[in-house]
């Protein structure tokens, strides 16, 4: 089941992103595939042909979760009339 993921980098806008795993704390490096900007766009700085990337864990500041399409009809918004 791959997770999309929110990564922040270092000095960078954050990206999103797919992985097949969450990573795990004995990892070296964080492994996405297909990243991109939040609104779609492609990522300026990586190469538009390639899909899978390896980025090392000091330049990651923090990653959010996103909610997959089955979680997502799970949560409770909380709305006021």
């Amino acid at each position: 089941m791959p997770y999309e993921l929110l990564v922040h980098l270092m000095n960078e806008d954050p990206i999103l992103a797919e992985v097949e795993e969450l990573p795990a704390a004995g990892d070296n490096c964080l492994y996405l595939i297909n990243p991109r900007r939040r609104d779609g766009k492609p990522v300026p700085y990586l190469d538009r042909e390639a899909v899978q990337f390896i980025f090392p864990w000091t330049r990651v500041t923090f990653i959010e979760v996103m909610p997959s399409e089955e979680q997502d009809d799970k949560l409770v918004e909380f709305f006021r009339d």
